[in-house]
């Protein structure tokens, strides 16, 4: 891939993902896959003022090592020097660069039962420093692509033309060309996503009803103060950022315990360096009860039961059938991408952004308000060519949102 079209893609990812601002401090999570793309998004973050750039790399062979090879009392353990490092983050606030690439299979054969607990355990002590930062950082999550994971989208290209194809597919759903800005075309992006959002929210919605002939038939309450968001936000520091890029959705937090019905997965989701695929999730009382899976139904359960809000839904994201990453035709086994394909929910965390004025309530009045709580956020596609989402409005009305898998307005 040209290096010109690759640093217009550094500069999207810190110009408009983050939009790190003079003398702050960037933390960038990234795989061992692209160390040459990491350095042009680590220079173009000292370009555009951040104070330090801290690299941190994951490997996924080497947790599959760790999980096999310490005790659980160790994985579990949060080291002295680790919470000294959240501590230190809770006070400079750094924004956050997350480049994924990993194998959507790469974690198999893992020690679930181990794994998950370890996470459990470790959640307990990390958990009060992720909530003193939450909705006060820039952060964004994008993409580059891994030979294990472009061999996966691509099997019958070789390892390199894989990996090439994935760029160019990477890079023209995120609207990133030879030709023209990026970070201008994300800009009039951002105000289409945001005149949806307006519509929306104008309606006072109630609860979204879905139905599909795949079997999907499902009813989703909405928080009364809760807004519908996409694209740009800003936090509670007043900084604007995209923390999605690409990014397809309208998106807004459910009221956790109002769920009924029935939903069927569209597309394969990968948790944990796993897929599961072809699932149903039967929710009453806004929890799941009842789930059920092709592939991988024991890691689905496992999911679900990570801590109480794992069951219960923290997203609804409208996202039309026709969106360029559908059709790309390319399945990603990737959230990131396919989450971006069709409208999906999400279990676990909710966002307590979405609620308005959020920066006038503390989390603890968010979670009284519905908005769920969790260590996990898993977004699921359920989006068909024949959904139909109703919104039902507080004043009575029955509003159609989608026909035929895209917009009804």
């Amino acid at each position: 891939m040209k290096k010109t079209i690759l640093k217009k893609y550094a500069s999207l990812i810190v110009r408009t993902g983050i939009r790190v601002q003079k003398g702050q401090e960037v933390l960038l999570y990234a795989d061992l896959d692209q160390p040459e793309f990491v350095t042009m998004v680590v220079d173009e973050c000292y370009r555009a003022g951040a104070s330090k750039v801290t690299v941190e790399w994951n490997y996924q062979p080497l947790t599959k090592i760790h999980v096999r090879g310490r005790k659980l009392s160790v994985l579990g353990r949060v080291e002295k020097w680790e919470e000294e490092r959240l501590r230190h983050y809770t006070e400079i606030v750094p924004c956050r660069i997350y480049l994924i690439s990993e194998d959507p299979d790469g974690l198999r054969g893992i020690n679930l039962k181990k794994y998950a607990k370890g996470q459990q355990m470790r959640y307990q002590v990390i958990k009060p420093y992720r909530d003193q930062l939450n909705d006060k950082d820039q952060w964004c999550i994008a993409a580059v692509p891994g030979v294990a994971w472009a061999k996966k989208v691509f099997p019958e290209l070789s390892r390199a033309r894989a990996v090439e194809r994935l760029w160019e597919v990477i890079l023209q759903t995120s609207r990133v060309s030879e030709e023209g800005d990026p970070n201008e075309a994300w800009e009039k992006h951002n105000r289409e996503l945001l005149a949806r959002c307006d519509y929306l929210n104008a309606l006072s919605i109630k609860t979204l009803v879905y139905r599909s002939q795949n079997g999907t038939n499902l009813r989703v309450g909405m928080i009364p103060e809760a807004i519908f968001k996409g694209g740009a936000e800003t936090t509670l520091q007043g900084y604007v950022c995209n923390p999605n890029i690409p990014s397809e959705e309208c998106f807004i937090t459910p009221k956790r315990g109002e769920a009924e019905g029935i939903v069927y997965s569209t597309k394969p989701l990968s948790y944990e360096g796993q897929l599961i695929d072809n699932f149903s999730i039967r929710f009453e009382g806004g929890r799941a009860v009842e789930v059920h899976a092709e592939q991988n139904e024991e890691l689905l359960r496992q999911m679900i039961s990570m801590d109480e809000g794992a069951a219960y839904l923290g997203e609804c994201a409208l996202v039309p059938y026709d969106s360029p990453i559908r059709e790309s035709g390319i399945l990603f086994y990737n959230t990131l991408f396919d989450e971006n394909a069709a409208c999906h929910l999400a279990l676990g965390r909710g966002f307590t952004d979405t609620i308005r004025h959020a920066e006038r309530y503390s989390l603890e009045e968010c979670h009284a308000m519905g908005v769920n709580d969790s260590m996990i956020h898993e977004d699921f596609m359920i989006g068909t060519d024949d959904l139909e989402i109703d919104a039902e409005t507080a004043d009575g009305r029955t509003v159609a949102i989608f026909r035929n898998g895209n917009w009804a307005f």
